[in-house]
């Protein structure tokens, strides 16, 4: 019978900030009705939604960002 040996590993988990990595977007939710705005890379994109948002709902006053960034796990120390 053949004996499996076993090793661990400690892992960091980071932003994802290498060169392929994908981009972080980020998005705006009105908590009033759940409506989005599109996902962008740039955060004034969304907050320029929102304003457009209110001006067609004066009553939808609270809102959400939603950030969606990569990540990943870096190898450490054998343990």
């Amino acid at each position: 019978m053949t004996r499996a040996t076993y090793r661990f590993r400690e892992h960091t988990l980071t932003p994802d900030t290498g060169p392929e990595s994908d981009p972080w977007q980020s998005a705006m939710e009105c908590k009033g009705c759940g409506r989005c705005s599109e996902k962008s890379e740039s955060a004034e994109d969304g907050t320029a939604w929102a304003a457009e948002h209110l001006k067609a709902n004066p009553g939808h006053l609270t809102y959400r960002e939603v950030i969606t960034r990569p990540y990943r796990f870096d190898p450490g120390e054998w343990l």
